[in-house]
């Protein structure tokens, strides 16, 4: 359950960033590292999800 929530709120959080970085006008190398860097802690999650043992999760 407790993974749910936390990949939940990650998605949100995710989509609220692109939703602000489609906002920022110029910077676009600072925009893309923001979007590349919010969008990763969902993938992040999942993978430590779907690790298929301790050395693999760690990793």
């Amino acid at each position: 359950m407790a993974e749910s929530k936390l990949a939940a709120l990650s998605m949100d959080f995710a989509v609220k960033v692109l939703r602000l970085c489609d906002s920022i006008k110029g910077h676009y190398s600072l925009v893309s590292q923001l979007e590349r860097s919010a969008t990763s802690i969902g993938a992040n999650i999942r993978e430590a999800n779907y690790a298929h043992s301790r050395p693999d999760f760690i990793s």
